[in-house]
């Protein structure tokens, strides 16, 4: 949750950061910097993963928030064949729950991307900070209980 606060205030401070694609001249090992640091706090934690991974594509490769948000995309199915890797031959997937989420996945996936192509970055960068407020929300009354 600290985390979450800290992107908040990080994201709030810079009006600019992520409107535009400002590139890096970085090379590959940043990227995989950024992929196995978050690999890792995906597999250990999980939540936020995808909100941190949008902040350390624009911080550390200069995306804006509309191209690191569809890096994102591609990153989580990638990170999710790896998952089915290891569940399915465990047998611990709830099949008829994978059958309803997978087209409703794919059908929000494709909303939300013409919505963000044709609003762009500042869109995008709005979401971004209201999904973090409800994920801080949500942290925030699951520790009260």
């Amino acid at each position: 949750m600290v985390l979450l606060i800290g992107v908040t205030v990080f994201t709030l401070m810079r009006p600019d950061f992520g409107s535009v694609h400002r590139g890096t001249s970085r090379g590959p090992g940043t990227a995989a910097a950024v992929g196995a640091g978050l690999g890792f706090y995906d597999g250990i934690m999980g939540p936020g993963t995808g909100m941190f991974l949008v902040l350390g594509l624009i911080a550390a490769l200069g995306a804006s928030f509309l191209g690191a948000s569809a890096t994102a995309k591609f990153v989580n199915v990638a990170t999710n064949l790896a998952a089915l890797a290891v569940f399915v031959p465990g047998g611990h997937v709830i099949w008829a729950l994978t059958a309803a989420m997978a087209p409703a996945n794919l059908l929000g996936g494709g909303v939300g991307a013409r919505t963000a192509m044709n609003r762009g970055s500042t869109f995008v960068r709005a979401v971004f900070l209201a999904m973090i407020a409800l994920m801080i929300t949500r942290l925030a009354i699951s520790l009260r209980s």
